[in-house]
């Protein structure tokens, strides 16, 4: 079996973060919505204050996967942690990358101190859903996404 090597990236490693970023984007059905670059995620991830913490798995060198966190905070539990996203190469799915990097992101969160880790999945992504629920996450189907994009906030603001 090939060793796994979970490590935090550097900002060299932003372009195949990218990468990983258009094909998780592909899977779900919106080639066209990704509007980030290998600039913002290294200048968005590595600056005075680095929005965001991202893990990535190795095999042999080569970057298979990765995990983008960031905290959050709950009027309910305090600092949480979000996962907004979980992503292993199609290629190198079943290999155990997921399953390195999401025991990373809970190791991180640990240390951290969160109350949470939190993050969504696709409804129709089965394999993600049976992934998650196997290692123990609770599945909360009462609640909805919601969220204002680009355009929506500007006709909310529009209109106040």
């Amino acid at each position: 079996m090939k060793q796994i090597v979970i490590r935090e990236a550097g900002p060299l490693d932003m372009p195949r973060v990218l990468e990983l970023i258009r094909e998780l984007a592909v899977f779900e059905r919106e080639p066209e919505a990704v509007e980030v670059t290998a600039a913002h995620l290294e200048k968005d991830g590595f600056g005075d204050r680095p929005a965001f913490k991202c893990f990535v798995a190795e095999v042999e060198g080569y970057v298979g996967g990765m995990a983008l966190v960031y905290p959050r905070y709950s009027t309910w539990k305090g600092v949480v942690l979000h996962l907004e996203d979980l992503i292993v190469t199609e290629s190198m799915r079943g290999i155990g990358l997921g399953v390195a990097l999401l025991n990373r992101v809970v190791q991180y969160g640990a240390e951290k101190g969160v109350k949470r880790i939190s993050w969504e999945v696709l409804d129709w992504n089965k394999p993600a859903i049976d992934f998650y629920k196997n290692k123990g996450a609770l599945l909360l189907r009462d609640w909805d996404v919601v969220h204002l994009d680009e355009l929506g906030i500007q006709n909310y603001l529009n209109n106040i």
